[in-house]
């Protein structure tokens, strides 16, 4: 491969420019080659500062650097879930993977369920690097690249941090270790639990999860899984926090969130951890940056507008709904979450939405 200046793709990144095709193939196969050799369970040491779900919202990442310092002046744990949903998760992704190759010791990624083949073509990766590029191409080297991704990280042997949550197949963190991850996330197991469980302070032990991946869980699973592994507390994103973060199960648990007005919608503040020296914790809470106002879906729905009336789903949807142009509403039991930022408004998955009455429904996830 001919050498490339990780610096000058950084910089342009950081202006929002997108990078050759074939130059992100080549990105994306050297960064391979540094997550080859990193285990299932990374040990890092603090300080260390601790993001959660991005979402392809690039200006909001921006604003991150802005607050918590740039690598690698700043070492960095992003636990997942970079793509999907924002109008920017190629230049996410692309700004992020530029950063590890750069940093490897100070930047490390975890793979979040939605760093998948399946579900990024659900939610807007796949239609996104189309529409930029032209091709599938770009969606495929990320993609490949993101069955290297590591499952955890441990911060000074104390704290363990993960996408989702833990799984009823895992007592220890040796057993993370033997996990076969180089591969597409499965439907079910314990790599599937890592990425797709979630906390519930109204239960004790583990119970079916309502997302149809992974499992709940409750303080006694908390409880114990730290006990027998000697540490003190489980960080972990995968869940919408209105103010930016949560703290559960006498504060040995906590959901981090740093995608702020999460789908440019729903008006949630955001955070990201600072980990640091003895185990000390600071959420710095942020807002949405300024410039999603200049550059965000509004912005691009009035480019769009040809006088006549729109209903204005992100392009990651569209082909994923069958609209029915009809008077009446229609009660959805086939599928959850199909607009993204549902659970912003308050909607369930048995909730009628209705929109200038015009039915969207759910066809496949």
């Amino acid at each position: 491969m001919a050498p490339f200046d990780l610096d000058a793709c950084i910089q342009q990144l950081l202006r929002k420019q997108l990078l050759h095709e074939a130059l992100l193939r080549e990105i994306c196969e050297k960064t391979k080659e540094v997550l080859m050799r990193e285990s299932n369970v990374v040990h890092v040491s603090a300080p260390v500062t601790v993001v959660g779900d991005i979402h392809g919202q690039f200006y909001d990442l921006i604003e991150i650097f802005r607050i918590g310092g740039y690598a690698p002046n700043t070492n960095y744990l992003f636990l997942g879930d970079y793509v999907d949903r924002g109008l920017f998760s190629v230049e996410t992704i692309s700004l992020l993977t530029c950063l590890k190759l750069r940093y490897p010791d100070r930047v490390q990624l975890i793979r979040g369920n939605h760093e998948s083949r399946a579900v990024t073509q659900t939610y807007g990766f796949y239609t996104e690097c189309v529409r930029k590029y032209g091709s599938s191409h770009v969606w495929t080297y990320f993609t490949d690249m993101f069955d290297f991704l590591t499952l955890s990280v441990v911060i000074d042997d104390r704290i363990f941090c993960v996408h989702g949550g833990l799984s009823p197949s895992i007592h220890s963190i040796d057993q993370i270790k033997v996990v076969d991850r180089f591969r597409e996330i499965p439907h079910e197991g314990p790599m599937a639990d890592l990425v797709w469980s979630d906390p519930d302070p109204e239960k004790e032990d583990f119970a079916i999860s309502p997302r149809g991946a992974g499992y709940t869980f409750g303080s006694g699973v908390v409880h114990k899984f730290l006990d027998q592994n000697r540490m003190s507390h489980i960080l972990r994103a995968h869940q919408l926090c209105m103010e930016g973060y949560a703290s559960l199960f006498d504060k040995h648990l906590s959901t981090v969130w740093s995608a702020p007005n999460y789908c440019y919608r729903c008006g949630n503040s955001a955070s990201i951890l600072e980990v640091g020296p003895g185990g000390s914790m600071y959420f710095n809470v942020f807002d949405a940056a300024p410039e999603n106002e200049r550059d965000g879906p509004s912005q691009q729905a009035a480019q769009n507008a040809s006088g006549r009336v729109r209903l204005l789903i992100p392009d990651h949807c569209s082909d994923r709904f069958e609209w029915s142009f009809i008077n009446g509403s229609y009660q959805n039991t086939s599928c959850r979450l199909p607009i993204p930022g549902r659970e912003c408004m308050g909607l369930t998955d048995a909730s009628p939405v209705i929109v200038l009455a015009i039915v969207i429904r759910c066809v496949s996830l």
